[in-house]
């Protein structure tokens, strides 16, 4: 059974950094009664121990009920695989699998709409996408912050024109954007 604030399909969820976002869509997967998948796009290169301290306190707060899968740039294999009935897929965050294609020279337009095209079709069990906001900063000054910006202002347009429902957290309340 899925809680009625979760409902079925595709759930965007944007905020800024630190606004309360993932704890928000983890909830909602708690409440939802299903069998919780994590899918993390963060990749730990080991240069320092600050993202590692933030992947370990990720993985605590979640606690031991979540089963969690790595997916630095396969994110839609990995969401159709994991998306099923009886379970509940978070993904945690679009904006790092952004990072991850552009470091990595990859075609982001091409790779971002068919990621989009993924969801053109409802997902098998719901499925909750966390993203940044970073769009409601000043202009970037370099070329690839741009960049970085518009593939993913671009990416949420068509997420948003796709999901079900949409909420914006601020300051860790969310405010309902569609749905």
């Amino acid at each position: 059974m899925t809680s009625s604030i979760l409902g079925e399909g595709l759930t965007l969820v944007l905020g800024g950094a630190r606004s309360g976002k993932s704890r928000y869509a983890e909830g909602l997967a708690e409440a939802s009664g299903l069998a919780p998948v994590y899918i993390a796009t963060a990749q730990d290169f080991g240069t320092d121990g600050e993202m590692a301290a933030r992947i370990a306190h990720h993985k605590d707060r979640r606690g031991p009920n979540w089963r969690s899968i790595e997916a630095p740039f396969e994110l839609g294999a990995a969401i159709l695989h994991e998306a099923a009935p009886g379970r509940v897929v978070v993904v945690d965050c679009l904006t790092l699998w952004l990072t991850n294609l552009m470091l990595a020279e990859r075609d982001v337009a091409d790779e971002a709409a068919r990621f989009a095209a993924l969801f053109e079709t409802p997902p098998a069990g719901p499925v909750l996408l966390i993203s940044n906001e970073v769009g409601l900063g000043i202009v970037p000054d370099n070329r690839m912050a741009r960049e970085f910006r518009d593939h993913a202002g671009l990416l949420h347009q068509s997420l948003g024109t796709l999901a079900a429902r949409v909420v914006f957290v601020a300051a860790g309340l969310p405010l309902l954007l569609k749905g």
